[in-house]
């Protein structure tokens, strides 16, 4: 696997994407610290680099929440739309695999883990809605549970008439306004 690094230069102008972000949008992350946070970031260089990546795909990363039990902050995509550089691809390898006539170009579980971050889940999904409205004209597939992915299916939300809704499809499907929203724990 590749060393997971940013250059000085590339850490330094992140970082005041991410500061200039977070100043933006307060009511994300009510009564947290820009300063508390910014060490942890320099501090995990593989974290930082993997912040790049859902930055050089377009999903905008912003702190979400703080965990106290790990000390830790939650950033999620905020991208109004599900990122535009991780769409149409379908849910994971072994629907890429079952793919045989006009396969997506990839599978978003593999480039989550490859970028270091992971699906948010239904849960988390619906968090984020309520710190703002998301996809209101994309869609994005979500952590899927094994009972439903055993019989070919995933699952994928969006948010229409200001509700947040939960679909299903075959997980080898793939449509140019469905991607996928990370999250990194830091």
């Amino acid at each position: 696997m590749a060393q997971r690094t940013i250059s000085e230069k590339d850490g330094a102008e992140l970082l005041k994407i991410l500061r200039k972000r977070f100043e933006a949008n307060m009511p994300r992350h009510n009564n947290l610290i820009w300063d508390l946070i910014e060490p942890k970031l320099k501090a995990q260089p593989e974290k930082l680099w993997s912040l790049n990546q859902m930055e050089l795909t377009g999903g905008e990363p912003d702190v979400i929440g703080y965990n106290a039990e790990k000390d830790s902050y939650i950033f999620y995509d905020c991208s109004p739309e599900s990122p535009k550089e991780r769409r149409s691809y379908c849910y994971d390898r072994p629907a890429l695999e079952s793919r045989k006539k006009y396969p997506p170009e990839n599978n978003a579980l593999d480039v989550a883990a490859a970028m270091g971050i992971s699906l948010l889940t239904e849960e988390e999904y619906r968090n984020l809605q309520q710190t703002g409205a998301f996809d209101l004209k994309t869609s994005s597939w979500i952590q899927t549970p094994e009972s439903v992915r055993k019989l070919g299916g995933a699952l994928f939300c969006d948010r229409r008439y200001d509700t947040v809704f939960v679909y299903h499809n075959g997980a080898d499907s793939y449509y140019s306004s469905r991607g996928f929203r990370g999250k990194l724990e830091i």
